[in-house]
């Protein structure tokens, strides 16, 4: 699998551990940067990542910043993306399970880096679960 990832300065630190922790269980890692704790403005990024998944180049994607909220709103502008924004283990696993999220979204001021392991873990080794309400649900979220 082939995961696109992306970050502003508050969350370059966790990107770095992120990447080397999924390098390690195999994954193909994409990174949309940035690459130092330089302030930075986080949509530049997010657009190149959301980019990326629009058109199949990634397969899914992370993206961290301070709240997450900036990168959350600016990837959900895009039509193909669901970016979900998870502060624990639980809402990684729902976003994925009830939402099918394609990009995962990380607060990284507001957790710690294991917690910030366990989400994509969780994320990770979740399935979506499909049929019924969530696929209706799911189908209205395009704007016509």
């Amino acid at each position: 699998m082939k995961i696109g990832i992306c970050n502003d300065h508050a969350g370059y630190e966790y990107k770095t551990k992120l990447v080397a922790l999924l390098q390690k269980k195999g994954y193909e890692m994409v990174d949309f940067g940035t690459d130092s704790t330089v302030s930075v403005d986080y949509p530049d990024f997010a657009h190149k990542l959301a980019a990326a998944v629009e058109a199949g180049e990634v397969d899914a994607g992370i993206a961290l910043c301070g709240t997450g909220n900036g990168m959350a709103i600016t990837l959900n502008k895009h039509q193909k993306i669901r970016a979900g924004l998870a502060w624990n283990s639980e809402i990684g696993r729902l976003v994925k399970a009830h939402n099918n999220a394609n990009v995962l979204v990380l607060p990284a001021r507001f957790i710690s880096y294991q917690m910030a392991a366990r989400i994509v873990n969780t994320w990770l080794s979740t399935s979506f679960e499909g049929g019924g309400r969530h696929e209706r649900r799911i189908a209205k979220i395009p704007c016509k």
